[in-house]
């Protein structure tokens, strides 16, 4: 059985693979548009390409049973009728629900005629990284919605719930919402990075437009978007922690303090 893993330049991806590997996966191969960037380990077979080029996934897709597919809304449909005649049978999607951003790559993996497993992940634990540069330059960041919460969960989680799903029987049409263990504050969020981190970092409430300034030398021209729905959203509907990832993988899901303590490097000078 051939496993196919998409977006493995990405870091959920690349995580998948790795936990295929340990859990003793046979045959997989990684779609990639730079095998070097990814780092595969020696053993895994590397399939040039990117779902956003359909002319690339035909070989990659010869031979494959099952799949991985990282989110890519503008092509989906085509690289799932491409999967289809290829003679994929189940695909482990990242999505959302049907309501939401990623609801269209839901929809559309239920519309293709295979077998799937949906993943629903709550807000990504290594979305924090967000507040790095603020936190190195002047140890505060600025948002609006202190009180506002999530349950984060690790990239790693998610990875090694989509490998179990991969491998595993009894996960056919199911949508698993994952979320981390605990719901946090973005105030208890920072509180906690300072905890790992040895230091005292201060919570600035600001004005929206004030907080995607603040982040836009990091996410662009995405950061007005991401204050005025994600972060608003999060004070209006707080996410709650599910236990999905212990459900599934048997091992429990990871703290955003053990998270914390093992990325410090990356919230350092």
């Amino acid at each position: 059985m051939t496993i196919l893993v998409t977006g493995t330049t990405a870091n959920i991806g690349r995580k998948v693979v790795d936990h295929l590997l340990a859990m003793g996966a046979g045959e997989v191969r990684a779609l990639t548009t730079n095998p070097a960037r990814a780092a595969l380990p020696e053993g895994v077979e590397v399939a040039k390409g990117y779902l956003r080029r359909l002319e690339t996934l035909p070989a990659a897709l010869d031979g494959v049973d099952r799949m991985y597919l990282a989110p890519t809304p503008d092509t989906v449909t085509e690289v799932l009728a491409l999967a289809r005649d290829a003679g994929v049978r189940h695909v482990v999607d990242l999505s959302g629900e049907p309501e939401s951003w990623w609801g269209q790559v839901n929809d559309a993996v239920e519309a293709s005629g295979l077998e799937w497993t949906h993943l629903w992940p709550a807000d990504f634990m290594e979305n924090s990284t967000m507040w790095a540069r603020q936190i190195r330059e002047t140890g505060t960041v600025r948002e609006p919605y202190p009180d506002s919460a999530s349950a984060p969960i690790a990239m790693d989680d998610i990875a090694a719930v989509a490998a179990t799903a991969l491998l595993g029987e009894g996960h056919t049409g199911r949508a698993y919402p994952l979320g981390g263990p605990e719901t946090l504050t973005r105030f208890e969020l920072l509180r906690t990075l300072g905890e790992a981190l040895g230091r005292d970092l201060r919570f600035r409430t600001v004005p929206p437009a004030e907080a995607a300034e603040a982040l836009r030398p990091d996410m662009g021209d995405t950061a007005d978007w991401y204050v005025e729905n994600v972060l608003t959203g999060f004070t209006e509907n707080p996410v709650l922690p599910t236990s999905s990832v212990q459900d599934i993988t048997g091992r429990p899901g990871t703290t955003f303090a053990r998270w914390a303590a093992a990325h410090t490097a990356e919230f350092r000078d």
